[in-house]
């Protein structure tokens, strides 16, 4: 048999891949047959009896495969199966290929596109090597069983064309059926094929019934621009509202950015235009410098609420950092602006436009030993205001006050190893403060503090191995510090909320800024508690407590420090391998029996279902402007019905007050060819949200095409 032969059965194997032929004879063909005759001097190939061809990962079956030199034509009787390497399949009853194999016909023939959408027709043509002419067509992504048995889906057309190099779908006379009933009809259609992920047109429309904006539509546009960026735009129309949503996303050699925003005109709101502008974006720069940037700006402080916007905050903050982290230095400068959104919130007397310079230097000299620490920072926030004094508002700050500082932190620490398994530690410690505050009637001017600290500590871990092959860890931990110097009486503009955690348990100040510094003898004891169990779970437990020798007056009630001893600290967290997960934190007082402040997280994930819940607790406190308890519980979860069901929802909860914040349920529908999403959630009305609103959602994306999304793993057999 001549090479030249099984180059052309080749060619009629691979016309959906459209070869040329002179790619076709430089491969290496397998043709296995039960029967192979050359007929008629030499001028007919008959290949007959289970005949299939192996090429490139490329598998052709048919009954039988005549090739006729004289008119360079190939016949292939069926059944007629093409499977290529990415694993579309083509089936047909028969099909004649012409002279240069760029051209052909077949009989019924069906395609399988990625597994998912199949194309049935009476005949399909092949042109030009490029393209697929099918006629009489149904599509549908849906598992078919029996002609007696509609699919939930399917699109007639009288003639359907793929576009190979394209990967386009192009249906005439389009007409959608649901369980064979028509209900939509469109003369012209275009729809991505399943292979193709970015694809220009439009995506899936959604539905939304809002009490605010009542009844609405929308219907996002996909525009690629090249290979690296896209247009997404959106209108969103209701009998409220005319809302245009654009999506820009560009992704450079060195980075991305991202760009969201919304131009709106409704009857909520007298002002002619609303609307919304959110930017992200991060780039590296030489010298392993990172360039990052956020911009959030909206019209009006509603507009978040009143669309339930993806991007919903209490308060808006755009930044620009530029940065690099090595080893042993850090570098940092930014610049953020503040914006709240929320009620009674006055951001002419917030701190709205920050500013932060920072650079940490790690050493470790030889002579000394141990680890030398520098840290210089310069820092300032302004205020619109320019009011001297307080005003009426229910803080207890000066309205305009601006302050700028420059600061400088270095230290020293070494740890050793003791007789006994004992573990020491010593660290030495100075800051030079200087503040200049301004548009404050009280305040001095400039300020410049000196502070010297040192402290040593003790820690003593005890490790062993249980019967059981558990490892379990005992550490108790003792420290005592020092620090030198007195407060120069610069207003305390910035250490006004503070944590007590696990994390500053041993520092040498609590207070998150440097306006405000602990002075004199303090000492901290904690206990340290681990254990990893081979039966698949781990938890810790941490108690501690922090003793000084004069109550701090600014420390406020909830921080857990307002007294000569501190409020216990108590933390732990277990993790189990049966997706159980636990954190959990509080400041217990011990004279009133209570917890001044506490929260919890748990989340347990199994294969049927994921349940999170949070709950936080917060105290009275006149120093953080706290007049009113706050009690919250957040519970979200998700829960696999069966294979296709999904059930969501979520709530917040305000113990304090007595009322939900917010609640929401949801369902979900998938299955090979069909995914359903629908929501309800409602807001009610808060110092944040004061006009309470209810959502609906509906999505119905059509799986199989690249828009719609995979519906592989959905993928069901027939039973009869």
């Amino acid at each position: 048999m001549r090479r030249s032969s099984l180059a052309l059965i080749l060619a009629a194997m691979l016309w959906t891949a459209a070869p040329t032929p002179s790619m076709a004879q430089t491969g290496d063909v397998m043709l296995l047959a039960d029967q192979v005759l050359v007929e008629q001097g030499g001028d007919t190939l008959v290949a007959t009896g289970n005949v299939e061809a192996l090429y490139e990962g490329t598998r052709l079956t048919a009954s039988s495969v005549i090739y006729d030199r004289a008119s360079d034509t190939v016949e292939i009787q069926g059944p007629i199966r093409i499977t290529q390497p990415n694993g579309d399949v083509l089936t047909a009853t028969q099909a004649q290929l012409d002279q240069g194999f760029q051209n052909g016909l077949l009989e019924s023939a069906r395609f399988v596109l990625d597994e998912q959408l199949q194309i049935a027709s009476a005949r399909a043509a092949r042109v030009q090597g490029r393209y697929t002419a099918m006629s009489q067509v149904a599509a549908t992504s849906c598992q078919v069983c029996g002609s007696d048995r509609p699919p939930l889906w399917a699109i007639r057309a009288t003639r359907v064309v793929h576009d190979a190099e394209e990967r386009q779908i192009y249906f005439d006379d389009a007409q959608l059926r649901v369980l064979g009933v028509p209900v939509f009809y469109i003369p012209r259609m275009r729809l991505p094929d399943p292979t193709l992920e970015r694809a220009r047109g439009f995506l899936i429309p959604e539905l939304k019934t809002s009490t605010l904006l009542g009844f609405g539509i929308k219907l996002p546009y996909f525009i690629p621009i090249g290979d690296h960026a896209d247009l997404t735009l959106t209108p969103y129309v209701s009998p409220i509202t005319r809302t245009l949503e654009l999506r820009y996303r560009q992704a450079f050699r060195n980075g991305n950015i991202t760009v969201n925003s919304a131009v709106s005109r409704d009857s909520l709101s007298s002002e002619s235009s609303r609307g919304l502008f959110f930017a992200e974006g991060a780039f590296t720069l030489p010298r392993s410098f990172r360039l990052s940037f956020d911009i959030e700006a909206v019209s009006d402080d509603a507009y978040l609420n009143d669309y339930n916007s993806d991007f919903k905050k209490d308060r808006l903050d755009s930044a620009l950092t530029l940065s690099r982290t090595k080893r042993d230095r850090f570098f940092s400068l930014g610049l953020i602006h503040y914006e709240s959104l929320t009620d009674g919130e006055n951001n002419a007397t917030q701190p709205t436009i920050i500013a932060d310079l920072r650079y940490n230097r790690r050493y470790f000299p030889k002579a000394i030993g141990g680890e030398v620490r520098l840290g210089f920072q310069v820092h300032g926030h302004y205020r619109y205001s320019d009011t001297d004094i307080d005003g009426s508002d229910d803080d207890s700050v000066v309205d305009g006050r601006d302050v700028g500082r420059a600061n400088l932190d270095l230290s020293w620490r070494d740890r050793w190893t003791l007789p006994g398994g004992l573990r020491a530690g010593a660290v030495a410690q100075l800051w030079v403060d200087h503040f200049i505050v301004e548009q404050d009637a009280a305040a001095e001017g400039d300020y410049t503090e000196v502070t010297p600290a040192a402290s040593v500590e003790l820690r003593w871990p005890l490790v062993k191995q249980t019967s059981t092959g558990a490892r379990v860890l005992l550490e108790p931990i003792v420290q005592v510090g020092w620090i030198g110097g007195e407060r120069s009486g610069v207003p305390n503009d910035e250490s006004t909320r503070v944590e007590f955690d696990e994390g500053n348990l041993l520092s040498l100040s609590r207070f998150p800024a440097p306006d405000r510094r602990e002075r004199g003898l303090i000492g901290a004891a904690a206990l340290r508690w681990m254990r990893q169990d081979p039966e698949g779970w781990r938890a810790s437990m941490t108690l501690g407590r922090v003793w000084r020798d004069e109550v701090d007056t600014d420390f406020s009630r909830s921080s857990g420090q307002d007294s000569a001893a501190s409020d216990w600290l108590i933390a732990g967290q277990l993790a189990h391998q049966n997706g159980l997960q636990l954190l959990a934190r509080g400041l217990f007082d011990s004279d009133e029996t209570r917890f001044n402040k506490a929260e919890m997280r748990a989340n347990i994930t199994r294969d049927r279902y994921t349940l999170g819940t949070s709950y936080i607790l917060l105290t009275t406190d006149p120093l953080e402007d706290r007049d009113d308890a706050q009690s919250q519980w957040r519970v979200n979860g998700r829960y696999n019905i069966d294979r296709n069901w999904t059930a969501t929802g979520s709530t917040r909860y305000d113990i304090a007050e007595g009322q939900f914040l917010n609640a929401g349920i949801g369902a979900e529908y998938r299955n090979e060819c069909v995914a359903v999403d629908f929501s309800v959630s409602r807001s009610f009305a808060s110092s944040t949200n004061l006009e309470p609103s209810t959502d609906f959602g509906l999505t119905v994306a059509l799986t199989g095409f690249s828009t719609g999304g995979s519906g592989k793993e959905y993928r069901r057999s027939c039973s009869y």
